[in-house]
C-alpha cells in the first residue's frame, strides 16, 4: 500500500483516510511524481475541503477494495465505484457524483455483426477484474471465451495485442483512452451503450463502511454543495467536453 498527499483544510477539521486506486484513467492516475491525478481526485478533494474533512489519500490497488475498507485500513473509497445491488450489500454509497454507461470495444475492422451473446461466441472478450463489466459478462455472456485482466491498462494493451477482440468497459473511462492515446486510435466503440443498474449500477458513488452514516452524510452533503456552485462544472469540464453529471 502507497500513499498519496493529503488535502489542506482547517487543523480542527475531522480526519478521513479515502483510497483512489490509481489505475483508471482518466477518473485516477498516478503522475510521474507518484502523485494521483484526475476526475475522482479533483471531486474527493472537493468534497473534503468542503465537508471540512482533513482528508489523507491512499493507493490501494482495485481487487482488495472493498474488503480493505471494511477491515478499517481507510474510511472511504472515492475511485470511481459503480453503485450496483451486490456492492449496496457491502457498503454505504453516497449519492451519485457521475454516470456512465459500459460499452463493448474493438479493434477496428473486426468482423462482428452485433453484440448479443450469440454475435460473440466465435471472439475472446477481456475484462478487468472485480468490477462491475466482469459481473455483467459472467451474467449474461456466460458462453463467451472470457480473460480477466489486473487492471484497465492491461486490458487496453491485451486490445492492442490481439489477445483479446472485444473488451466491455465504462464508457467514460475507455473514451480517453480511445481519444487522446496513440495506442487508443486503433479501436472503437460497438454496440449500444449498456446500461444495467443491477449488476452495472445507477452511477458512481463514494463508498464508506455502512456503520459510519455521519460521514456519509457529510460527503452528500458536500456533492449538493459542489454541484450547486460551479466547482463541479469546472472539474467536469477539465476532463470532459460534455457533463457526466
Amino acid at each position: 500500500m502507497r500513499r498519496g498527499g493529503g488535502f489542506p483544510v482547517p487543523s480542527s477539521a475531522q480526519g478521513c483516510r479515502a483510497k483512489i486506486e490509481g489505475a483508471f484513467p482518466p477518473f485516477n492516475s498516478i503522475d510521474s511524481n507518484k502523485q494521483l491525478q484526475g476526475f475522482d481526485v479533483d471531486i474527493a478533494k472537493a468534497l473534503c475541503e468542503t465537508a471540512k474533512l482533513k482528508c489523507e489519500f491512499v493507493i490501494q490497488e482495485w481487487t482488495s477494495i472493498i474488503p480493505e475498507l471494511i477491515a478499517n485500513n481507510y474510511d472511504a473509497i472515492a475511485s470511481s465505484m459503480s453503485m450496483s445491488a451486490e456492492r449496496r450489500k457491502q457498503v454505504a454509497l453516497s449519492e451519485k457524483y457521475y454516470n456512465s454507461p459500459s460499452v463493448f470495444i474493438v479493434r477496428k475492422g473486426t468482423a462482428i455483426s452485433g453484440t448479443q451473446v450469440n454475435d460473440l461466441k466465435h471472439l475472446r472478450l477481456g475484462v478487468t477484474a472485480v468490477t462491475s463489466q466482469e459481473a455483467y459478462a459472467k451474467k449474461f455472456y456466460g458462453g463467451v471465451p472470457t480473460t480477466v485482466f489486473h487492471a484497465s491498462p492491461d486490458l487496453y494493451k491485451a486490445l492492442v495485442d490481439d489477445s483479446v477482440d472485444i473488451i466491455l468497459e465504462d464508457k467514460l473511462a475507455v473514451y480517453d483512452w480511445l481519444a487522446n492515446t496513440k495506442a487508443g486510435s486503433c479501436c472503437e466503440f460497438k454496440g449500444p451503450d449498456i446500461l444495467n443498474t443491477e449488476f452495472l449500477g445507477d452511477g458512481a458513488g463514494i463508498a464508506v463502511r455502512t456503520s459510519d452514516t455521519q460521514l456519509l452524510e457529510k460527503f452528500n452533503a458536500a456533492l449538493k454543495s459542489i454541484r450547486a456552485g460551479d466547482t463541479y462544472d469546472t472539474i467536469n469540464a477539465k476532463y470532459f467536453p460534455f457533463s457526466i453529471r
